[in-house]
């Protein structure tokens, strides 16, 4: 087995795109209604949405290879990018998504590595993130990692109100 970290740039949008589609819908599509889904995945992963991310310095995209496949991504979001306003020493993971065929084979753990290397990089003295409160899966991979929760938020998944709990692990 090969595993290979790829940056996202803009020539990898269509792949991007593909993959954020694929994996958000096999994480959360059977949990949702389809509008609610589909009017998601038409915002949140517009080519336009996904160009202007790619495009800002203070976020940063990863695919994950497994054997020459593209196996998931991850995006982290520093300074004004991030999601909630966490400050300057704060790094956030907004999305770490694997598709269903690369999941549990410790590929999860390479990309928050990923993520541990560029906030020490950065002198960042805390890395957070937001995990759907009904995700059981991910709140438990999480937990191995050393987050806690220290909060919570709404996000919007079409016209559906959600609670996404906010896990931190300080550096």
């Amino acid at each position: 087995m090969t595993v290979q970290i790829k940056p996202c740039t803009l020539s990898d949008l269509s792949a991007l795109q593909a993959v954020s589609r694929e994996t958000f819908t096999a994480t959360f599509g059977a949990q949702n209604t389809p509008a609610d889904l589909a009017t998601y995945l038409d915002t949140a992963y517009a080519a336009t949405q996904l160009t202007q991310e790619l495009e800002n310095p203070a976020s940063s995209f990863y695919f994950i290879l497994k054997d020459q496949i593209v196996a998931g991504y991850l995006k982290l979001n520093t300074d004004a990018a991030q999601t909630e306003a966490m400050g300057p020493h704060a790094l956030e993971i907004e999305r770490i998504y694997l598709r269903p065929a690369f999941q549990k084979q410790g590929l999860g753990r390479h990309l928050f590595q990923i993520a541990l290397d560029q906030a020490q990089r950065q002198r960042k003295t805390q890395i957070w993130l937001g995990v759907w409160e009904h995700n059981l899966n991910a709140q438990g991979f999480y937990h191995q990692l050393g987050f806690h929760q220290i909060g919570q938020h709404t996000f919007t998944l079409g016209s559906d109100p959600q609670t996404d709990l906010i896990y931190a692990k300080s550096l």
